[in-house]
């Protein structure tokens, strides 16, 4: 009887169909790690995972053809629009390079398919996260996909600095959690509402834009986001963990969490706290500016290129948040356009420093990358053009997101922020062209050949899984440059979900 009185809310299968299929995968491989024979663990756990994603991209185009009207779904817990179908894409395709990537990693084979499950069980949260209008599913995808990274971080026992990188992550990212924990307490406490529509009612009803507990219940919020998105000054995470993680998941942290993190940022600020727009922006805008000036000078003295990256993922982030302060539709094109090519040159980049790693076996230095571009054709050349993406330079997607990002600070009013966008943009030069540099026009007496180069004749060997995702990520900076047209109308289309 208290059963058939029992009110559940209707369930969306659609809406859950890309994590749910993640979710599949992942647990699949979990019973592969202890029903298929050792030998075949490798192959059939990555073939999984690779299903997974794709199934999740499938998914999430078919949410994204279905979704023109956004609304709430399973009580209002999850949003289901375009907005979280494109950013379920975009973590899904970089999903689906990091199994390329991770594919030939030299790790024992005793917890491969945990890794695979791991890997799809993080992504699962990252897709689930992009779509919470609720303060407490965003909780809990926060934490659904942070527990999985924690692992990843830690799951080679072999790789030094990878037990001291994943306790670097739990003890930080804890923090951060508990930070944007104790803020949704406060939104919760001044409003009395966990939805994002209800929070911005409540506070348009009862005019509490200048109340305390609201105001420092967002600032908190911001800065728990600020950490999951490695944005400076909550970026302090970022160069360790990047450096001492397996590198296939440091590619995958560096393009698919930043992905949902700054994704969740829109959302949540459009959504919950429109009225508190005069206060947010300048937060933004000032976290953009210190995430610029921090990435970018910290990246002009590194000689380990894994750390170079790490402190570049900082600086790019100040660019991403740039559209998101100018509080505008442009903004938020702008910033799901940029996240496109942001993330396959990401995983891509990364792949040709994990296929460096294999050759030398040793981290990878600006001086031990000598010559790479020469006895490596394709992954030199990838890697040049995944630099210049990020330099923001063509013919990459990278020069047409940061135009578009400046442009949405230009209509903002806010010229003194494109400035500081530009000088940050030529002195990124100076470390990104180093590393094209290093590859291509060290002086012959300085050219390092790998000892599988030396041992072969000169031709190391060759990891078609890695190379074919190396391909693809460099199809896809190039095309987001070419294709310009139709991926800011399905940026567009997704923005608009918002109330801009």
């Amino acid at each position: 009887m208290i059963l058939a009185a029992l009110n559940t809310p209707h369930i969306d299968w659609l809406a859950l169909s890309a994590p749910l299929a993640l979710l599949g995968a992942g647990g699949v491989n979990l019973l592969a790690a202890v029903l298929v024979p050792r030998r075949a663990r490798r192959i059939f756990a990555a073939l999984v995972c690779a299903l997974g994603f794709a199934g999740a991209i499938v998914a999430a185009a078919f949410l994204y053809a279905h979704s023109a009207d956004g609304h709430g779904v399973i009580a209002d817990a999850i949003q289901r629009d375009r907005l979280a179908a494109l950013a379920a894409i975009i973590v899904a395709g970089s999903g689906i390079l990091a199994v390329g990537t991770s594919y030939s990693e030299p790790m024992a084979d005793d917890h491969i398919a945990e890794y695979y499950a791991l890997l799809a069980w993080a992504g699962s949260g990252m897709i689930f996260l992009a779509s919470a209008s609720t303060l407490l599913t965003l909780f809990l995808g926060l934490e659904w996909f942070s527990i999985s990274l924690y692992i990843l971080c830690a799951i080679d026992r072999d790789l030094v600095g990878s037990l001291e990188a994943a306790l670097k992550y739990l003890i930080i990212g804890g923090f951060g959690s508990a930070i944007l924990l104790f803020g949704s307490a406060l939104v919760y406490g001044a409003t009395g509402s966990l939805e994002f529509h209800e929070i911005a009612r409540v506070v348009q009803a009862q005019n509490l834009s200048h109340d305390g507990l609201l105001v420092a219940g967002l600032a908190l919020v911001i800065g728990g986001l600020g950490f999951k998105a490695s944005a400076a000054p909550f970026h302090m995470w970022t160069p360790d963990v990047y450096e001492g993680a397996p590198t296939p998941v440091t590619g995958f942290m560096a393009a698919a969490t930043k992905t949902a993190a700054l994704v969740l940022t829109l959302r949540v600020l459009r959504e919950a706290f429109p009225q508190e727009a005069h206060l947010w922006t300048i937060a933004i805008a000032a976290i953009a500016c210190a995430s610029l000036a921090v990435g970018n000078l910290a990246a002009l003295v590194q000689r380990s290129v894994k750390r170079m990256l790490a402190y570049s993922s900082i600086a790019q982030a100040g660019f991403m948040l740039i559209p998101i302060a100018s509080n505008n539709a442009i903004g938020g094109r702008a910033l799901l356009y940029y996240l496109i090519p942001y993330s396959v040159m990401s995983v891509g980049a990364f792949a040709v420093i994990t296929a460096r790693e294999r050759e030398l076996a040793a981290p990878v230095t600006l001086d031990n990358l000598a010559g790479m571009g020469w006895e490596r054709p394709l992954l030199g050349v990838a890697m040049c053009t995944f630099m210049f993406g990020f330099a923001g330079l063509p013919p990459t997607g990278g020069f047409v997101g940061k135009f578009y990002a400046f442009s949405a600070a230009y209509r903002h009013g806010w010229t003194w922020l494109v400035i500081v966008g530009v000088v940050a943009t030529a002195v990124s030069l100076y470390y990104y062209l180093a590393v094209v540099r290093a590859m291509y026009m060290r002086p012959a007496a300085e050219l390092q050949l790998t000892p599988t180069a030396v041992a072969a004749g000169g031709s190391p060997p060759r990891d078609a899984v890695l190379q074919a995702s190396v391909v693809l990520a460099l199809g896809g900076t190039v095309a987001s440059f070419v294709a310009v047209e139709p991926l800011i109308h399905v940026a567009k289309q997704a923005a608009s979900a918002l109330p801009f």
